[in-house]
């Protein structure tokens, strides 16, 4: 029988708070995403407010889809006796593991009205069917 310490005991409660915390922030600062397929495409769309085109980068490897940008936002207002100054700023990466029969190599993206729109073809029966793969023998 195997009789827990105190010490693991205290271990877990003093780490969970801090795990949780850094679960909250990496909510904040990555996108939120929704992903949906058709009878041709996949589609992932991402919400990237205030995200220029210039700070994005979109790769696809291995199926998967990695996104990685940065988010600068600034806004300055000012009055006669007031002034107000908002910067965030914070970079994030999102990957999505892709389905078998998806073609990465085919894949495209917009970006409009802060939404960043994926489009991964489906390949066809053929194309997404397993293949046998010739053995060499030396």
């Amino acid at each position: 029988m195997v009789e827990k310490t105190h010490q693991s005991s205290l271990w877990p409660s003093l780490v969970d708070p801090l795990r949780a915390f850094g679960t909250r922030v990496a909510e904040l600062v990555s996108p939120a995403s929704e992903a949906s397929s058709d009878g041709n495409d996949y589609t992932i769309n991402v919400e990237l407010p205030g995200v220029d085109e210039a700070d994005i980068t979109l790769s696809a490897h291995d199926g998967a889809l990695t996104l990685k940008g940065e988010k600068r936002v600034e806004r300055e207002e000012s009055g006669k006796t007031w002034y107000f100054s908002e910067r965030q700023y914070g970079a994030f990466s999102r990957s999505f593991r892709l389905p078998p029969d998806a073609d990465d190599a085919k894949v495209r993206a917009d970006l409009k009205d802060g939404v960043l729109t994926i489009r991964i073809p489906k390949r066809s029966g053929e194309d997404a069917a397993s293949r046998k793969v010739a053995i060499n023998v030396g």
